[in-house]
């Protein structure tokens, strides 16, 4: 199956957050490991992880519902509670998102 370009995975973001940062790959894995478990516990406990301009990283409660069961659309299911992760961008990230869709200034 063909990779999708537009899509990069931990190795690689590994990789370049390891180039960008100065520092060795495997330091760079244990961080990115260390930072992925505490925003889950935090998450477990009820908390909100904000890292301001970047985004909050949250877990929210989605009530159960009454559903159709997809393999027999006569029949109503009931979708029980669940508690879903929730990223909310920061102002500067969605600043510099909306700033990459500019056409660049021309220079005379």
């Amino acid at each position: 199956m063909p990779t999708n370009p537009n899509k990069i995975k931990k190795e690689e973001l590994l990789d370049k957050i390891a180039q960008r940062s100065n520092v060795s790959r495997k330091e760079t894995e244990d961080v990115i490991d260390a930072f992925e478990k505490v925003v889950v516990d935090m998450m477990r406990a009820g908390k909100e992880v904000v890292l301001t301009g970047f985004g909050s990283f949250l877990a929210r409660t989605r009530e159960s519902r009454m559903g159709v069961n997809p393999q027999n659309p006569n029949e109503r299911i009931k979708i029980p509670t669940v508690i879903v992760p929730k990223f909310k961008a920061g102002k500067t990230m969605k600043d510099s998102l909306k700033d990459s869709l500019q056409p660049e200034a021309k220079v005379d």
